[in-house]
């Protein structure tokens, strides 16, 4: 993915992230297909290793509802609090996906990538 690609891409995912209501979480993989690139969701967390103050991080998880592990655990930690500070319960240090899950935007977007790409 070129540099300009990638800075489009970063904006698209942070612009989902920031409709995700408090109290709410999704995954990388959902917002992924949302943007109409399944099966992308590392690409997802790579746009979101470095937001902008603003964008609610916070409140995407893992597939599993876990807090996904990074380099400082320090923000893993303050994921957790900043979760709780909204209302999201953890149980075993996952988000029980069921009752928080946020469902999506109403319209979902479609890949305009060509075939095979």
């Amino acid at each position: 993915m070129s540099d300009f690609h990638g800075q489009v891409w970063q904006r698209r995912v942070r612009r989902m992230v920031v409709k995700i209501p408090r109290g709410k979480v999704t995954t990388y993989g959902q917002i992924a297909v949302w943007l109409g690139w399944p099966r992308r969701a590392r690409m997802v967390g790579l746009a979101m290793r470095h937001c902008p103050q603003g964008v609610p991080w916070q409140r995407v998880v893992n597939a599993q509802g876990g807090i996904s592990p990074r380099a400082a655990v320090g923000s893993m930690l303050t994921q957790r609090i900043l979760l709780e500070q909204e209302g999201v319960l953890l149980r075993s240090g996952r988000v029980p996906l069921a009752r928080y899950r946020w469902h999506g935007p109403g319209k979902v977007s479609r890949s305009r990538r060509r075939q095979g790409g």
